[in-house]
């Protein structure tokens, strides 16, 4: 499916405007060191759409999300359900990298969200996979989950029903690929969680 000309042109200015986002405290640490912001990829009709936190120093260098070793992960994850990484779409909450790879700060996270907000009504997907704790906390939260207090050790691999203002969505909490690059036990959860996604393929 071709996403319409419409959605394109919305993809668009929202790239544009945190290209430009002067305001961000990230900003200063982007053009100082030659990096791109991360605004996302993938089929902007997808189905399923996949949320990570920030932007690592691999992404930062391409402009691309998840394009480093967890990247590499994800790629897997796809590939062990049949998905194509092109039908679906990949992003984080904060769309530049924070020095040091280091965790988003609330204030980061707070200014870059409405992007999020932005994307994920123009894509309207049936599925949100969080990657990581953060996202999936920013994500139940922001729909009014009451689960949004619980640990992802908890919720990792639960579909939970939320709504958003184009219809019911289901989030379901992923860790986050990185995590398997260190556990092998983490990373056959979250194979395993993953197979979830299959009924939504």
């Amino acid at each position: 499916m071709t996403a319409t000309p419409e959605k394109t042109e919305k993809m668009r200015a929202i790239k544009d405007e945190v290209v430009n986002l002067t305001e961000s405290p990230l900003y200063e640490y982007r053009t100082s060191n030659s990096y791109f912001p991360v605004i996302g990829e993938g089929s902007h009709d997808a189905r399923i759409m996949f949320i990570g936190e920030a932007p690592g120093e691999n992404e930062a260098k391409t402009g691309r999300p998840f394009c480093g070793a967890s990247g590499r992960v994800l790629d897997e994850m796809l590939a062990s359900i049949d998905l194509d990484r092109k039908s679906v779409y990949v992003t984080n909450i904060v769309k530049d990298r924070p020095p040091k790879n280091r965790d988003p700060q609330r204030d980061e996270i707070d200014l870059y969200a409405p992007f999020l907000d932005r994307q994920i009504d123009i894509i309207q997907p049936d599925v949100i996979a969080t990657l990581g704790r953060f996202s999936m906390v920013w994500i139940l939260d922001r729909f009014g989950s009451e689960k949004s207090k619980q640990k992802i050790s908890q919720l990792h691999g639960q579909l939970i029903p939320v709504t958003a203002g184009f219809g019911d969505v289901m989030v379901i909490p992923l860790f986050h690929p990185a995590a398997a690059l260190y556990r092998a036990d983490q990373k056959q959860t979250l194979f395993d969680d993953f197979q979830v996604l299959k009924e939504f393929v």
